[in-house]
């Protein structure tokens, strides 16, 4: 019998995360990440801020294009998740205090 070869599942790509910043990099503020989420959110302009431009472009069209075709109710849900999201962000959670090119956020 031949010997059997398995392939080793693919591992999880995660980009390097920072804690200090490159040379030359401008480091993203927490605070203006975290106000931008509360006032602006719906309109998914902190992740634009902080570089994460596929989520920002979702929250974006969920809250239009979904607000129109479920009357609004897309555009609350998206409200509420960019109000916790926000809040996490001003509360320094762990997951939430890096931006989208893995540099830590400054305070």
């Amino acid at each position: 019998q031949p010997p059997q070869y398995s392939q080793m599942p693919p591992q999880p790509y995660y980009p390097p995360q920072y804690n200090t910043p490159p040379a030359g990099y401008v480091q993203k503020s927490r605070i203006a990440a975290g106000l931008l989420a509360i006032m602006f959110g719906v309109f998914g302009v902190h992740n634009y801020y902080l570089g994460f431009n596929t989520r920002g472009t979702i929250q974006l069209i969920v809250s239009l294009a979904g607000g129109l075709l479920t009357c609004g109710v897309a555009t609350v849900a998206v409200l509420i998740w960019a109000f916790i999201e926000g809040v996490m962000i001003l509360s320094a959670q762990p997951s939430r205090m890096y931006d989208g090119n893995g540099v830590i956020l400054r305070d």
